[in-house]
């Protein structure tokens, strides 16, 4: 059998954080609770979960600084969970690399199911090389992505890069200097499972762009007043 997928469940409300675990129990998944961000980040080494689900209201280090801690070495999938429903707050959250947004109260079956949505996004088909003989595919000079196993090279290097991230980055170069609006993009990333502001994708383009700089013959270009394209040059 394989292993079971692990869940750290970081929430000082004691019957929150139980709630969600027998949740995510009942789906087979392995759960840890703590109730504070140094218990967080001193359990995410030794736990090594496959996704964190982080409230940031939190004694101690707050969900922002846990999330911040965790990104320095990390790309581990995080779901924040949070009574604050400004749009200020979800960008902050997404802009320090969380890879979705949930405001309380939210229903827990739609929390699990944006768990497994993420988890077989993130989970990379095991010992598979990135090649053209390998599912989805493209490739540019420098550049590599292979959404089969969630898989990104630059320059020679393998990238750490959340799901979203890939494969908003995958979706645009897949389709070279055609401009996609923010609302497409949203729709087509994050769909159904995501009712979200259109300044996420501005986030998640300034978070690649963080990692992937323009090359000579490509870039990842605004649109002004549109949205973006992955542009490729003749």
């Amino acid at each position: 059998m394989a292993d079971k997928q692990r869940v750290l469940i970081v929430d000082d409300d004691e019957n929150i954080a139980e709630l969600i675990s027998l949740y995510l129990i009942k789906e087979c998944y392995e759960t840890l609770i703590v109730h504070d961000g140094e218990s967080a980040v001193r359990e995410f080494s030794t736990f090594s979960p496959n996704i964190i689900l982080l409230d940031l209201m939190l004694p101690g280090m707050d969900g922002y600084q846990v999330c911040r801690e965790i990104r320095r070495t990390s790309a581990c999938p995080i779901i924040m969970l949070s009574a604050k429903g400004e749009v200020f707050d979800k960008v902050l959250g997404l802009e320090l690399g969380a890879d979705d947004y949930m405001v309380k109260p939210f229903d827990s079956k739609e929390l699990v199911a944006r768990v497994k949505a993420i988890l077989r996004r993130s989970v990379p088909a095991v010992e598979t090389p990135v090649t053209k003989e390998h599912g989805e595919f493209v490739e540019y000079p420098d550049l590599t992505i292979n959404l089969t196993n969630y898989a990104v090279t630059y320059q020679g290097h393998t990238l750490e890069m959340p799901p979203k991230e890939l494969e908003l980055l995958y979706f645009l170069a897949k389709s070279p200097n055609q401009v996609f609006t923010r609302e497409q993009l949203l729709d087509r990333i994050w769909g159904y499972e995501y009712m979200g502001d259109t300044r996420t994708v501005d986030v998640h383009i300034k978070r690649i762009r963080e990692k992937i700089h323009d090359h000579s013959a490509w870039s990842i270009s605004t649109v002004w007043g549109v949205g973006y394209k992955f542009e490729v040059r003749r």
